[in-house]
């Protein structure tokens, strides 16, 4: 049986409420690495959204959220039947 990796999360990881929605911001990589920071988004109904590509700091990710919740919404995270790629 394969161990589940330990993830170390971002300090930025967490709750973000905007107009009436929230989601779960999730900025991780292994634990004990200095591994590039992976990116997802949890809604209420268990929406996943995931980046493909990691970024190099875990600020880089948060402002990659915000700047994506700025530029389509945040219920650009909550209701597609398909998991959506950024």
């Amino acid at each position: 049986m394969s161990k589940k990796q330990k993830l170390e999360h971002s300090e930025f990881s967490g709750e973000f409420e905007d107009d009436g929605i929230t989601v779960l911001v999730d900025i991780f990589r292994p634990a004990g690495t200095q591994q590039d920071w992976q990116l997802e988004v949890i809604s209420e109904e268990d929406d996943v959204t995931t980046w493909d590509e990691p970024f190099a700091t875990d600020k880089d990710a948060w402002e990659e959220f915000l700047a994506s919740c700025e530029r389509d919404g945040i219920r650009s995270f909550v209701g597609d039947d398909e998991p959506a790629v950024h």
